[in-house]
Parts: structure tokens; sequence; C-alpha cells
């Protein structure tokens, strides 16, 4: 990426660059989906603050206009794109907003698999199935799943967003967190325009650049999107058969096993080590079952597939062993929760029923101001949390199951609202 934004500038042109950019840090695209603000709160740190522009919108656009011409776009394209752009201060907000308190699992697992959602992807699945069916033969990926990311996404092509991506995307680029990669979508946008894979002169999308039916980033796009409906063009905004495609062959290309479950809802026996329930504790299911891990409902996997534990809840709430397809998921958006409600969609439209175990649904979830407080006390006992940034991610939960092992509680990893009170009093 670095020689792609910096090739073909003169040396005071990309010290001016280097400079404007030196604080920010490179991030691997992932593509985002509006629906799951836990993907973009996962990979921005709350507490980041973003220094003041050097430059001016006009002069960071002349610049950023070099460096598109030396990667090969028009410059009659570029100035088309950009005729009339300006700053997009409800980008900004969104990019700086962090809610104080988060949504529970549970209530966005009973959103994303509502009985509308479920009904209408079944009724889709069906209209859709010669569709499906050449996809499936093109690229080894299950019906339901599609469907899912499609409702979970764009509410099956409902919402696909309507900022103008170009916009959108340059002021997250001149004036946001993460300015390297906001600058590598925007340059990557611009060569979708160049394609010709955009109906329209316009790219539309969600807020931050993510586009079409299936809601991907500009350089998902120039990677995995396929014309699957022969036209002679990658269209994700009109075409339910690229769409769909699209997510396929990035799923296919992020490891998915055809014909095997993301993974499937299981009850553990008494006095379970709660402990392995950590992502980087993989075991076969033979091996879970021999540790009295046994599926709540018939499964049909091979035995010597790996999976981990996850305890979305704690040990109060429901268990899940997740397989190798659930990680493809995670490629697909980087959110627990996002693949969850995923695989119990799939789950949902093929006919199998839901969560069986019972949420704990009085718990008192933390704010993020809580969340940074726990990090604090965390790091006071000597249980190294990481940075108190208000993400509970493998070192918070690995800090907590440590307190929890000394408290003699059961140490799932789980940061709840009584652990921080006990906290708060020693």
């Amino acid at each position: 990426m670095p020689y792609l934004l910096l090739r073909g500038l003169s040396h005071t042109a990309t010290a001016c660059l280097l400079v404007l950019l030196s604080a920010c840090a490179e991030v691997p695209a992932q593509p985002l989906a509006p629906t799951t603000a836990a993907a973009m709160t996962t990979a921005i740190n709350p507490t980041e603050t973003v220094a003041a522009p050097l430059l001016s919108f006009d002069e960071w656009r002349s610049l950023l206009r070099s460096d598109a011409i030396a990667a090969g776009i028009e410059g009659e394209l570029f100035d088309r794109a950009f005729a009339g752009v300006t700053l997009d201060p409800r980008v900004i907000a969104a990019d700086s907003n962090q809610p104080e308190f988060s949504r529970p699992i549970w209530d966005y697992i009973d959103g994303a698999v509502s009985t509308a959602r479920v009904a209408q992807g079944r009724l889709l699945k069906v209209q859709h199935r010669p569709t499906l069916k050449a996809i499936r033969s093109a690229y080894a990926v299950d019906h339901e799943v599609l469907i899912a990311i499609w409702g979970l996404e764009s509410n099956f092509g409902g919402n696909i967003g309507s900022n103008n991506v170009i916009r959108s995307l340059a002021t997250l680029a001149y004036d946001g967190r993460r300015q390297v990669f906001w600058r590598s979508q925007l340059l990557a946008a611009l060569q979708i325009l160049q394609a010709g894979d955009s109906p329209t002169q316009q790219l539309v999308g969600s807020w931050a650049g993510a586009m079409g039916q299936t809601q991907f980033m500009p350089t998902t796009f120039n990677q995995y999107a396929v014309d699957f409906d022969g036209d002679g063009r990658r269209d994700l905004w009109h075409s339910t058969a690229d769409a769909l495609a699209s997510a396929a062959h990035y799923l296919h290309n992020s490891g998915w096993d055809n014909g095997q479950p993301w993974g499937f809802e299981v009850s553990l026996p008494p006095s379970f080590d709660y402990a392995l329930a950590d992502p980087e504790v993989r075991r076969t299911l033979t091996q879970w079952r021999a540790l009295g891990v046994t599926p709540v409902n018939p499964v049909d996997a091979r035995e010597d597939n790996m999976a981990s534990l996850l305890l979305p809840a704690g040990h109060r709430g429901p268990a899940f062993l997740l397989l190798n397809n659930f990680r493809s998921i995670l490629k697909y958006n980087n959110s627990t929760a996002y693949a969850l409600a995923i695989g119990l969609l799939s789950d949902a439209l093929d006919g199998q029923p839901g969560v069986q175990a019972a949420w704990p649904r009085s718990d008192r979830q933390l704010g993020r101001s809580e969340r940074v407080e726990l990090q604090e006390l965390l790091a006071r006992n000597g249980l190294e949390p990481g940075p108190a940034d208000g993400i509970i991610g493998a070192n918070t939960r690995k800090a907590v199951r440590a307190l929890q092992q000394r408290l003699g509680q059961p140490a799932d990893g789980y940061p709840s609202y009584e652990l921080l009170q006990q906290l708060r009093q020693r």
C-alpha cells in the first residue's frame, strides 16, 4: 500500500504526505456491515485522537489527485468524481461516535434472527434457488449463509445506503481516524468507477464506504466482486446474483468448508473448566465430547473438526462450539456477535431450532466508561488487561479469568457488573 500511495510524487509532496500520515497505523481492510457497529468499534480505539490536518482540503485533494493519476486513474475521472465534493460532518460524527452503552448480545441476536427476517429469507431462498445452486457449484458455499449475510448486511437489498462513497471516504481519509486505511479505500473506489462496475456515475453506500447488497469495502470489491450474471459489470447494487456470488467468492477464499456447520450450541457438564472457553483453545469434536461437551441438537459434522468454545454471555448463558466456518464469517466481518448472528440466522433458514439455553437477560451491561474502569482496576491488581480503551479483547478476558480464579469463581472471562463491583472493593 505505501508504494501505491507514494509512487510518482515529488520529494516535497512525499514529505508533506508522510508528515500528514505519520501518526496513522495501517489497518488491513475488512468488509464492514452497517448493521454491526461492533465491527467498527473493535477496529478503532475510542481514546484515539486525530491531529488537526496540516493541509487544507483543497491542498490535500491536489496531492491525492497526483497519487491517483500515478496509480492509473484518469485525471478526467478524478475531477468528475470529486466535482462538488466537500467534507461531510455527519461522517466525522459517525466515525467519532462511541456510545456509552452497547447492545446486549441477546438483544442483537433477537433482532438479527427475527421471525420476519427468517420468513423473508426462506421465501428468497426458494425464489433464488437456481442462482444459489449455480453459486454453490462455482464456489462451494452453502445457500443459507449467503442469504443470512444478505439479510444482515442490507435487509436483502432493501438498505444499501445512500451516501456518496467518494465524499464519505474523502472525509475519512482527510480528517478521520486510520487515514492511511481510508485513503487506500478511496483510491480503490476510484478504480471501481474507472472500471465501469458502478451502474451510475456515483458510488453509493454506507457512511463508511461499504457498498452494495453485501456491503463490500472498495478494496474488497476490487479483489472479490464477480460478474456472475454476465452483463459485463460487477454490480453489487442491483444484481442479486453478483452480490451473492461475490459474498460466496469471499467466503470460499476465507476457507469455507461446504456442508459443515459454522458451529452449534452445546451443554457443559458440572464442574466444567470454563477457562477452556478461549478462542486460542482448540480441540477436535472428539476431544470436546471426551470432556463432556455435548451438542444440544443432533449435528452432522466430522469428528476431526477443530473447534473452540464460546460463552458469549458467560457461564450462565448459552455455550457454542465454533468450527472453521465461524472463522470464515469472522473474516467477512470481524465481530463475534455478527458471526454468531449469521450462523444462527443460517440455521433458522434451514429450519433448525434456535438457541435453547436461556440468556441472562437480567444482567446489567457495562458501559464504555465502566469497561475502561474495569481495565484500569485489573491493571492496578497486576493482571495486564492491555490498554484501558473500553474494548473487551483477548487480553482483558484473560485478565478477567485470572481474577475470577483468584476469587474462586467460574473463570469464563465474562466482564460482569458484579465483578467490577468486587474489583472496586479490593
